[in-house]
């Protein structure tokens, strides 16, 4: 099969783990874990998952140069990321999650730009402006029921900023998979992850009484862990390392698509015309990105 539909359909697959990931770890805060702790979960986890991977691949030497790179990278990809994500998750709504969190392709977009030079044609500015219109449909014509979010100004504001921070990532992390593999990138990633985010979540992790932990939320947690960490890491580096950062960015405009039809299915949300339209307009976003032209490498 072609390497650039694999791209695009591992994309597919890691923004639908992602888009279910909203209600599964909201679900988990405060009751089960702290924001604090399910992070340290989910670095730590990983970090052991790429490390185990790993020893089954060749292993490469990385550049001392590029170190500074990866940090900064561990940073914003997997400590600011992810702190602002489930603390906005802990205050604020899934559906306020999924939704706020179709700005980033905009900051892709716009990053991409200045620090990859990347090659824009009209219609990806098109797909970008649909998609967008999507997610303004989604903000300004639903009228949600508020429920187990205590400072919803609050949360919003740290997923704009998880946004933000998830794009400048997603840019910078680009170079690096032009040099080595995706599981030499991430093991590393993820091990300095560990050391940065000591600070935050390293104490609560600690405190966390597991033998009362029940089957079902132990089974959430692994989902965050091991699928909304370590899987969509992969896939989406995967699909960086084959498409380009813009294009990959926009398949974060199906999250509020899923976490819609996901609620439904739970019986948590009902469909409305603004859902269905927004619907619409984000596949229509998708397709006019993800679409090859004569400027696409």
């Amino acid at each position: 099969m072609d390497k650039r539909i694999l791209a695009l359909f591992a994309a597919l697959i890691a923004t639908s783990i992602f888009g279910f990931n909203h209600t599964i770890a909201k679900e988990l805060m405060p009751d089960v874990l702290s924001p604090n702790a399910l992070l340290y979960c989910r670095v730590l986890g990983a970090a052991i998952c790429f490390w185990v991977i790993s020893l089954f691949f060749k292993n490469e030497k990385i550049d001392i140069k590029d170190f500074k790179l990866i940090i900064v990278c561990a940073f914003f990809g997997m400590s600011l990321n992810m702190i602002t994500a489930l603390n906005g998750l802990y205050n604020s709504t899934p559906i306020n999650s999924a939704i706020i969190t179709t700005l980033a392709p905009i900051f892709i977009f716009i990053i991409s730009i200045f620090l990859l030079k990347e090659k824009i044609t009209k219609i990806k500015y098109f797909g970008v402006f649909i998609g967008f219109i999507g997610t303004l449909t989604l903000i300004l014509l639903n009228d949600k029921s508020i429920a187990n979010a205590p400072n919803i100004n609050l949360g919003n504001f740290y997923f704009f900023i998880n946004s933000l921070s998830y794009a400048i990532y997603f840019v910078l992390v680009k170079p690096l998979t032009k040099k080595y593999s995706m599981i030499t990138i991430m093991k590393w990633l993820f091990l300095f992850s560990i050391i940065i985010n000591l600070p935050f979540g390293l104490l609560e992790f600690t405190d966390i009484n597991w033998v009362e932990i029940s089957g079902n939320s132990l089974i959430k947690i692994s989902y965050v862990v091991f699928c909304t960490t370590f899987l969509v890491y992969l896939l989406n580096l995967y699909a960086l390392k084959n498409l380009k950062a813009s294009t990959v960015g926009m398949f974060i405009y199906l999250q509020p698509v899923i976490g819609i039809l996901f609620a439904i299915h739970r019986g948590a949300d009902k469909l409305t015309i603004a859902d269905a339209t927004s619907v619409i307009l984000v596949f229509a976003g998708v397709y006019l990105v993800s679409k090859k032209s004569t400027q696409i490498t």
